[in-house]
């Protein structure tokens, strides 16, 4: 191989992997808009509970918490959690009410490589609040189709 196709190369990877990333932040961003139907979301009252770096993305434990009181007129409607880059955007959607008791939700996830989360939650008065976390993941999952 000639120095100058080394160097297009080389330049031409270095291109697809800064782009990558910037796509699949902007899938994760329309995902977040789609769920909430264009309501702002503002930062705060979410919390991602996980390991922010894990061993393997088959199984990954994940717990979401809202500050809610969880009264019958100031409570969480709705939860959803999306990734940055598995095959689908959605990793967990919900609802709750009042009866819930508390605003929070524990499962198993798997996650395709390093990638963000974002958590959001829906509230009785329409508000959307929401948190994201970046987790390493040391041996990937869903491989079928990352985009």
């Amino acid at each position: 191989m000639e120095r100058r196709q080394l160097l297009q190369t080389t330049a031409g990877l270095t291109g697809w992997l800064l782009l990558r990333p910037a796509q699949a932040n902007t899938q994760l961003q329309d995902a977040v808009r789609a769920w909430t139907g264009g309501t702002p979301v503002q930062r705060g009252r979410v919390q991602i509970d996980i390991a922010t770096l894990v061993d393997n993305g088959n199984t990954v434990p994940l717990t979401v918490r809202v500050d809610s009181p969880m009264t019958p007129t100031d409570h969480v409607v709705a939860l959803a959690v999306f990734n940055e880059r598995n095959p689908q955007a959605d990793v967990l959607r919900c609802q709750l009410g009042p009866r819930a008791g508390k605003a929070q939700v524990s499962t198993r996830i798997r996650l395709a490589t390093t990638q963000k989360l974002t958590a959001v939650a829906r509230l009785s008065d329409g508000s959307c609040w929401q948190q994201t976390v970046e987790v390493i993941v040391a041996l990937a999952a869903c491989l079928e189709e990352i985009q």
